[in-house]
């Protein structure tokens, strides 16, 4: 490709409302443009690095036996209204206003989808009707759409993105296990064959629902997730999954119940500070609406409540979790409970009262008191307050003890590449999906959904290689291999030079682009450096003078001139090392 029949271009400054690294010099590259919040344009170059993607994603889910297929974007509302015979909610309320909802000229509702779980499972249900037909995996790579609250950090989250998604489907745990496996491993090579610096944890599985999951975690400071990591044994999990050993506090003689004046403590520093006492010996109260119930989450002062844990509780409670927000000032007082002092002391039996099993060690806690300015001193369970249900709700946090051998530990921020669920009967039950076993016995299905956000692994590969010139492609998703550049090409020796080792190139199969615009060196350079093409190839008067052609690699501060007669042969040499 000619730099001078490319559509796009590059641009010198960055713009002052971006955000991240990756959508800087994306933009400034000419490989991607925005349209709204949340969506994008692919140009010529963008769309060569997707391509890429994809490619190697595709040839991972073949290789294991994956069947591509494509389903519908938009599908009837209906299949997402449908709920579980436990009375749970939908998914379409699990996801809220995150789906795209729209109505058709017969005022039909319709959704864009964001996932596919219903749409695979009604296919299976068609076609899959013994064990002899197991297992199967069906994938496909298609836009998704989900209406994100607040779309950020450039394409690390989109409201239009591309994904790949397969689903597994098998005749019993043991075939579950072995796929669920197998995509693991095929996802590792897929991102280490994209150059990414990576790590595997547990994670919580959210609205697509299922027993266990893992996400695929790219480390970097623009991610969202926190990771919770022991370098000891290796524990790894998302925070809203992560366990962790909480500190333990010796238990004393349980004290009188004592009411104290704290003027302006409404915070557990401000109480503490005041009372001269460690976080760790008060409780903090937060109060939420959930499915129209009020909820009380309890955990002690020196710990952080966790809203996806908690959710997780409320929902196997029966509740629809799916609308959790904090208490109003309203709601609060008609439950007779003030706000900043709050406490789970009080006989309101329609109050949930969910505590952290943090509060099972120690006691003689400082709790509110239901009354502005106090507090209660000598606070203890089951003698002064009651709980519904004990828990793991809180977050944990770097330095905190880990479950699986005693270390430490430490937090890393990251952004989710991929994620894979064991979902079990959860679909086939809803769709009756079902198959004859061996024996003749209608079993329903078991499934697994797994999942790669291709434009956001695009971002995650720009957040992590990149210098403070531009990007620096991996050879393997790099849009060109090589960054021809010609120096006055309109000087005839240097542009006839430059148009042999050109034609040479792609005579060879060589990915090339030839940057043969009328600009200066400079400039020439500096796009080049912001293109982050993995080899930079000069043809100027320097380099002919010298002897040929010179060559660097996009990450090195070397460089070696070559003959022109030997330069094609020298760079499939140096790429096929790279690669």
């Amino acid at each position: 490709m000619r730099y001078s029949q490319l559509l796009g271009g590059t641009l010198r400054e960055r713009a002052h409302d971006v955000e991240s690294t990756n959508l800087d010099l994306l933009t400034r590259g000419g490989f991607v443009r925005q349209l709204t919040s949340g969506v994008y344009s692919m140009l010529p170059l963008g769309e060569r690095v997707m391509r890429k993607l994809t490619e190697i994603i595709r040839t991972e889910m073949e290789r294991i036996g994956g069947q591509e297929v494509s389903m519908p974007v938009l599908q009837p509302r209906e299949i997402w209204d449908v709920r579980p015979q436990s009375g749970k909610a939908s998914r379409a309320e699990g996801y809220g206003p995150v789906l795209f909802s729209l109505r058709d000229r017969r005022e039909r509702e319709l959704v864009l989808g964001p996932t596919h779980e219903e749409i695979c499972i009604l296919l299976a249900q068609e076609f899959i009707r013994s064990y002899r037909d197991l297992p199967r995996l069906v994938f496909q790579i298609q836009r998704k759409f989900r209406d994100e609250p607040r779309a950020r950090g450039g394409l690390l989250r989109l409201r239009e993105f591309l994904m790949k998604d397969l689903y597994s489907f098998d005749a019993d745990e043991e075939g579950l296990n072995a796929n669920f496996e197998l995509m693991r491993e095929a996802y590792c090579r897929i991102f280490a064959r994209c150059g990414l610096d990576f790590i595997v944890v547990e994670a919580d599985s959210g609205a697509i629902g299922g027993k266990e999951s893992l996400e695929f975690i790219a480390l970097t400071e623009a991610g969202e997730d926190t990771i919770l990591h022991c370098t000891g044994c290796g524990y790894a999990a998302n925070v809203e999954k992560a366990e962790f050993v909480r500190p333990e506090r010796i238990s004393a003689e349980e004290q009188v119940l004592e009411e104290v004046y704290t003027p302006d403590c409404k915070s557990i520093s401000d109480l503490a500070a005041f009372l001269g006492i460690s976080e760790g010996e008060t409780m903090k109260v937060v109060c939420y609406s959930a499915g129209g119930q009020l909820v009380m989450a309890v955990v002690r002062g020196d710990l952080e409540i966790n809203e996806i844990k908690l959710t997780n509780v409320i929902t196997k409670r029966g509740l629809n979790a799916t609308d959790l927000r904090l208490a109003t000032a309203e709601e609060l007082e008609c439950a007779g409970i003030v706000a900043g002092y709050a406490s789970p002391l009080g006989e309101n039996k329609a109050l949930l009262i969910i505590a952290d099993h943090s509060l099972r060690s120690g006691n003689n806690f400082v709790a509110g008191a239901n009354r502005a300015e106090y507090h209660l001193k000598n606070v203890n369970y089951p003698r002064d307050f009651r709980v519904d249900t004990w828990a793991d709700i809180a977050s944990a946090y770097e330095g905190a003890a880990c479950v699986r051998c005693g270390g430490s530990l430490h937090a890393l921020r990251g952004c989710e590449l991929g994620h894979i669920f064991k979902l079990g009967t959860i679909y086939s039950d809803l769709f009756n999906a079902t198959f004859l076993d061996a024996e003749g016995r209608t079993q329903p299905l078991i499934m697994a959904s797994y999942g790669i956000g291709i434009s956001r692994l695009l971002a995650c590969i720009v957040e992590q290689q990149h210098d403070a010139r531009g990007i620096t492609w991996p050879l393997a998703v790099a849009p060109y291999a090589v960054s021809l550049v010609g120096i006055d090409l309109e000087k005839e020796e240097i542009g006839r030079a430059a148009e042999r080792l050109y034609a040479d190139l792609c005579a060879a199969g060589v990915e090339v682009l030839f940057d043969d615009r009328r600009e200066s060196a400079g400039i020439k350079f500096n796009d080049a450096d912001l293109l982050g093409l993995p080899l930079r190839a000069v043809v100027s008067k320097r380099s002919l003078k010298q002897g040929g052609v010179e060559l660097k690699a996009r990450t090195s501060q070397a460089s070696q001139i070559v003959p022109l007669s030997e330069a094609l042969n020298e760079i499939q040499q140096v790429l096929m090392k790279r690669l």
